[in-house]
């Protein structure tokens, strides 16, 4: 994959969205998160990629404001990145830099190896939410095309 052409809208799949998590707090949520990326069948060990994305957590909140957080791992157990996206319809504290609930989470898994892709894919993600538009479509959006749809739109305009 070519961290040039990368687009949100190619790695996210209607199988890796879900738009009710039914988790409150973060741990579990995360855990729910991995749950979605495992169905992609690129996770070797489930439990170990888990464990990567909980460390990955420690060094600082993936939480990054406005209602979205962007928890991420680079680990030997992911065959290929995996993109995942979950709404929760109301959010939870999830050590946001701007101390607001969480409602959108965006998750990265990718190989240990690609680091240039995996900083690439969590720029692009970064700039698609830095919209504000984009974060309310996203929060109301209808079902799992319509979240596919706003995101490649953006992706068309940019």
């Amino acid at each position: 994959m070519n961290a040039k052409e990368i687009k949100i809208s190619v790695l996210l799949k209607e199988k890796y969205i879900n738009l009710s998590l039914l988790q409150n707090d973060k741990k579990s949520i995360i855990s729910e998160l991995v749950d979605l990326v495992a169905k992609s069948g690129k996770l070797k060990n489930k439990k170990a990629f888990l464990c990567a994305a909980m460390e990955r957590e420690k060094l600082g909140s993936t939480g990054i404001g406005n209602g979205v957080a962007i928890p991420h791992a680079k680990s030997k157990e992911v065959r290929a990145p995996v993109l995942c996206f979950a709404r929760k319809e109301r959010g939870v504290d999830f050590g946001a830099l701007d101390g607001e609930a969480t409602s959108l989470f965006f998750m990265l898994a990718a190989p240990e190896k690609e680091v240039g892709l995996h900083l690439k894919i969590l720029a692009k993600i970064a700039g698609l939410v830095k919209d504000k538009f984009i974060i309310e479509s996203l929060k109301n959006a209808k079902d799992k095309k319509e979240i596919l749809k706003i995101i490649a739109l953006h992706e068309r305009g940019s």
